[in-house]
């Protein structure tokens, strides 16, 4: 079975270009699977429907990620002719909704930039890094793997982007704000360590996301906001919602987020109904028309 599930892995990163967590959790789901029904390979319908049971005391949002996981794996078995059916219509339907990401406010966003900024003053490196990881998680809206993992080549010299390789090793351009530009040239001056390749290194190599995240949730701390509600996953999407309020074409903030598919881009930022039914009333080409009534 795990020469199957080894190969299913190994299709899905030469094919679809998938990252290492990616795999590895679909290698969680599948083997968990197992663990529950026995070999995958041989599973019968009946046996698939055993997990509805077994997953009981998921939330949906899991249940639904693991019955995708089993359906391509399936569907690559047949594909590769290790098995003749398909059992997969036997795994539960769950139903999902994705939730929306939580929310930062104008005012919060500032609290934290106005603390990181006052810290940043000492010229510490500890405070100096703070101030550049805030200016490129709220202003170019990286994801924290994308961020901790910058080389220190990327930093822009004559032109204000950052290439970034994302998920699936796609590369793609983002803006550097002239703010995130000046914080980063002030942690290039205090950086200790000048022979790392990494812009953000670490006694091991780079500094990790988890690093990052108590970085941020401390930041939030100190700034008098809920730590609870902070993370570098909810920063990036301050700046999707922040931008998208402010009137940016969800077409670019989809390149600007790196998402292969605009309904991740459509979930992920929200605005209020209020804001897009005059969004219509103010943009669509019939408003002027009427207006001039």
């Amino acid at each position: 079975m795990a020469g199957a599930i080894d190969s299913f892995l190994a299709m899905l990163a030469a094919e679809r270009g998938a990252a290492a967590n990616t795999l590895a959790a679909y290698r969680r789901d599948l083997e968990g699977a197992e663990e529950v029904i026995g070999d995958l390979e041989t599973a019968a319908r009946d046996d698939l429907a055993r997990l509805t049971g077994a997953w009981a005391d998921f939330a949906p949002s899991t249940v639904a990620r693991k019955v995708s996981a089993l359906r391509q794996f399936y569907g690559f078995c047949v594909d590769e002719g290790l098995r003749k059916d398909d059992p997969s219509a036997a795994l539960p339907r769950p139903q999902a909704r994705r939730p929306l990401p939580k929310i930062l406010s104008h005012q919060e966003v500032e609290r934290l930039f106005a603390k990181a900024e006052n810290v940043a003053a000492s010229e510490r490196p500890a405070a100096v890094r703070m101030l550049a990881l805030l200016e490129l998680l709220y202003g170019s809206g990286l994801r924290a793997t994308e961020l901790v993992a910058l080389p220190v080549r990327a930093v822009p010299r004559d032109a204000p982007l950052l290439t970034i390789t994302g998920k699936g090793g796609q590369q793609r351009m983002v803006p550097v704000s002239r703010r995130a530009q000046v914080a980063i040239a002030r942690w290039m001056a205090v950086r200790p360590d000048t022979d790392s390749p990494w812009l953000f290194p670490s006694r091991t190599g780079h500094i990790s996301r988890i690093r990052l995240f108590q970085l941020v949730k401390e930041l939030a701390a100190r700034a008098d906001c809920d730590p609870a509600k902070v993370s570098p996953h909810v920063l990036r999407h301050a700046f999707a919602t922040h931008l998208l309020e402010g009137g940016a074409d969800l077409r670019v903030l989809q390149t600007l987020l790196g998402h292969a598919d605009i309904a991740t881009t459509q979930i992920y930022t929200h605005v209020d109904s209020a804001r897009l039914v005059a969004l219509v009333n103010e943009r669509h080409p019939l408003a002027a028309k009427d207006a001039g009534r």
